[in-house]
């Protein structure tokens, strides 16, 4: 290679790095294995660091959890000890045997109050029919922390039922639920496991025919997984881990891991090609990387700056999503520009031995060139190549069709009522709200005042226990005010419940009736007083509160994001209006298919779920980042093609159907290993990863076979030479043709500045002329439009 210093400085960090490695494939290969064994070790002497419940606390609910845990009475869950007798059926229970219920019911509070784990046990409560007995069982502890400490409380109850046959004795209750949907999770990851990795393996080797090449992106993408598990649990000590960060780890690893190898060894492959044997597998992997490695360290670094718009959330589970998917891509990425390179001269070298002996016995050698794209490509790419005006138009209009539901999206947060049933604990659950309705929804009034005050402040939430119980959107039981007072009497929590779903409208009227109605006529009117309501409830309203207030800050610092990296890489204002309309019209589209599938109940039976009837509020602002920085991907790589050639002289209209065409294998295959991931979460149980899985699915479809088939080169195609504004590095490129090859520049080019000067430090230019010669000037006038610049027409 000769090229100067200033480019060399320019374009040398990737091409250096890859020129190591593949000098030096041993130690490249040993010292990676080393760093994924360093950080996978440092991350177990470590440890993870979980978030505790004071990480989740958002809004006025977490505000009133503060009030509570510093008066020394901290929200805990209660599971509740279901009695009823053994004749008839569990849904539909016979009379209670009063005495052998009584002697349970002893059996029952002896077992829990021996436990550790319990804080207390209540009086038992009997059913509105009298046919079942609960008895309430406190943990100790918080709520995070329930799901283990309740092993052994069920347990008792297990031994319980054993030791009084004529009775139906089970346990039910949030802690309870919280570990039999933790399991059904480990179960659905690993089905999803099981159905991402054959396809993968069959993907890859469609694309590449060998067995050998499908191990090399699966390899990577594996012990990149296994790297940034190790320095995720190192992470955790600053920001900590909400248990979602592994599976993000896993499931944005695989699919990016597999892309950036993917993208690395298509480019070496098309090198090899054009060599012919002519170049050594050394310099053949140099090549690659002054193009491919340098995309994708471009890609990688769009992905990580779009996901740092999570952290402007301002959440602890969006904190730790964006901590996983950050590591994992930084990671992914340093595999592909430092061990792949090594891998593929291991291997180039291998083939090349082969090839050498076969050629030596007279055999025919094999070649590896790759094949053009055939038929159902060209045909795809016709409507944008002939009609592009009308593509266009049509694309736009069917992806804003797709949208329109999207303006009718109601954000929910996910309750225990959206749970499995073939979860056990859930069928219990049920039961113990089909016996005790009002113990669907508890709203928790904290109120904190002088110690003075604790009389007038339990008179005040008397009143306003009454006022609640007037109220058909609450609970009526004939019982005294559920009231619970600290030691200090400076706070004091009073207990509401409601019938009804925790999704539903009625729930949050209830809250709304509370906060806004009953609490400010009662204890609001009491001076120098604190008061919050909280509860799961309040809790997840304040959450889609809270999420609805970032929600354009994120996307506004997304929308810029996208637009400055993109004109920082291509050089183009144009591009970057462009990048920024594409990504809002896929995550729009698949927003809108989203709300289609999942807030109405007509596919509730096809995929196994329960509507809520509104879409998790954490859905579209995960879904706005992790598709653009995705949609980055497939741009950069896209673009960078279509750029490539134009800067080596290929008119503009010619560089869009090349760059496309010959990006469209590879860019398909991906696009199918990153669906298949996504797509294997909407067979998982929890809905808030049906919903996940479902719309990044969509949206990669859209973009990979609307997006950039469709509407980009149609795009593209109409805006000619303007698609590179105010860049002249392109105009430059083809009045060099032109006075090369031809007559005299067209007027209208500038032909007397170096490309280099402007936005010609793409690697991929300073390259293709000694690597690539279908990209080279003389190719440039094998075109009808470049043979028209040369000539000066």
């Amino acid at each position: 290679m000769t090229t100067s210093g200033t480019k060399t400085r320019k374009r040398s960090a990737t091409v250096r790095v890859a020129r190591w490695s593949a000098l030096h494939p041993w130690r490249a290969i040993i010292g990676w294995l080393l760093f994924v064994v360093l950080c996978l070790g440092g991350g177990i002497a470590a440890g993870m660091n979980s978030a505790t419940g004071e990480d989740f606390r958002v809004g006025e609910a977490g505000r009133a959890e503060t009030l509570a845990a510093e008066g020394g009475l901290p929200l805990r869950s209660t599971e509740h000890v279901m009695i009823r007798s053994a004749s008839g059926s569990q849904d539909e229970p016979g009379p209670l045997d009063e005495a052998a219920a009584d002697a349970a019911v002893k059996d029952i509070t002896a077992r829990m109050k021996s436990l550790p784990e319990v804080a207390s046990v209540k009086a038992p409560v009997r059913s509105t029919d009298g046919r079942v007995l609960r008895v309430p069982v406190e943990l100790t502890g918080s709520e995070k922390d329930d799901q283990d400490r309740v092993p052994p409380l069920q347990a008792q109850t297990e031994k319980a039922a054993k030791a009084h046959p004529g009775l139906l004795i089970e346990e039910a209750g949030d802690a309870s639920v919280s570990k039999g949907v933790d399991g059904q999770r480990n179960e659905d990851l690993k089905l999803s496991e099981a159905i991402t990795l054959p396809v993968t393996l069959i993907t890859l080797a469609l694309v590449f025919g060998s067995v050998v090449m499908v191990g090399v992106p699966l390899l990577l993408a594996v012990t990149s997984i296994m790297a940034t598990m190790g320095l995720a649990m190192v992470a955790s000590h600053l920001l900590p881990d909400t248990g979602v960060g592994m599976s993000m780890i896993l499931l944005i690893g695989m699919a990016v891991g597999v892309d950036y190898t993917l993208f690395y060894l298509k480019r070496e492959r098309e090198e090899r090609a054009r060599a012919g044997g002519r170049l050594t597998s050394e310099a053949l992997v140099e090549a690659a990387a002054a193009t491919a490695g340098r995309a994708i360290v471009v890609s990688g670094l769009a992905v990580i700056v779009s996901t740092t718009a999570l952290f402007l959330a301002r959440d602890v589970i969006f904190d730790s999503l964006a901590t996983g998917t950050i590591l994992v891509v930084a990671v992914a990425v340093v595999s592909s520009v430092t061990v792949l390179p090594a891998l593929l001269v291991k291997l180039g070298r291998r083939t090349e031995r082969r090839a050498a002996k076969r050629a030596a016995r007279g055999k025919p050698v094999r070649s590896y060139g790759e094949k053009k794209p055939g038929r159902v490509w060209s045909a795809l790419l016709a409507p944008a190549r002939k009609r592009p005006a009308l593509t266009l138009g049509l694309s736009v209009l069917v992806m804003l069709g797709l949208a329109l539901p999207a303006l009718d999206m109601n954000l929910k947060n996910p309750a225990r009522d959206s749970f499995s049933r073939e979860i056990p604990a859930m069928q219990g659950y049920d039961r113990l709200l089909k016996a005790f309705p009002e113990q669907r929804v508890r709203h928790l009034v904290v109120v904190r005042a002088e110690a003075s005050r604790a009389a007038d402040v339990r008179t005040a939430l008397g009143a306003l226990d009454r006022r609640a119980q007037a109220d058909p959107l609450f609970s009526h039981p004939s019982r005294t005010p559920l009231l619970r007072t600290s030691e200090d009497r400076r706070t004091t929590i009073l207990e509401l419940n409601a019938p009804h779903p925790t999704y539903s409208k009625n729930a949050e009227d209830s809250l709304d009736h509370l906060r806004h109605d009953h609490l400010p006529a009662t204890v609001g009117k009491l001076s120098g007083v604190e008061t919050a309501v909280t509860g799961e409830v309040p809790r997840g309203v304040d959450y889609v509160g809270h999420q609805n207030e970032k929600l354009p800050l994120v996307l506004g610092f997304l929308l810029l994001m996208t637009f400055v990296m993109t004109v920082f890489v291509f050089r183009s204002v144009v591009l970057g209006l462009l990048g920024v309309f594409l990504n809002l019209l896929s995550a729009a589209s698949a927003l809108g298919i989203l709300v289609l599938v999942f807030q109405g109940e007509w596919a509730e039976e096809l995929l196994s779920f329960i509507s809520l009837g509104g879409i998790s509020s954490r859905v579209p602002l995960f879904l706005f980042v992790i598709l653009f920085g995705l949609s980055m991907d497939y741009q950069v790589f896209v673009v960078s093609r279509i750029r490539e050639a134009a800067l080596n002289g290929v008119p503009t209209r010619q560089a869009v159907i090349d760059g496309i065409t010959s990006s469209a294998k590879v860019v398909t295959s991906a696009a199918i290993v990153m669906v298949t991931v996504f797509a294997s979460f909407v067979m998982l149980h929890i809905l808030e990863m049906k919903q996940m899985g479902l719309v990044l699915a969509v949206a990669v479809l859209l973009d990979a076979f609307v997006i950039r088939v469709m509407i980009l080169p149609a795009a593209l195609l109409l805006l000619g030479r303007a698609t590179w504004w105010p860049s002249r590095a392109i105009h430059r490129a083809e009045a060099r043709v032109a006075e090369r090859y031809g007559a005299g520049a067209d007027g209208g080019v500038d032909g007397g500045a170096d490309a280099g000067a402007d936005g010609a430090t793409d690697a991929s230019a300073e390259h293709s002329p000694e690597h690539s010669p279908e990209h080279s000037p003389a190719h440039a006038v094998r075109h009808p439009e470049g043979r028209r610049i040369a000539q000066g027409r």
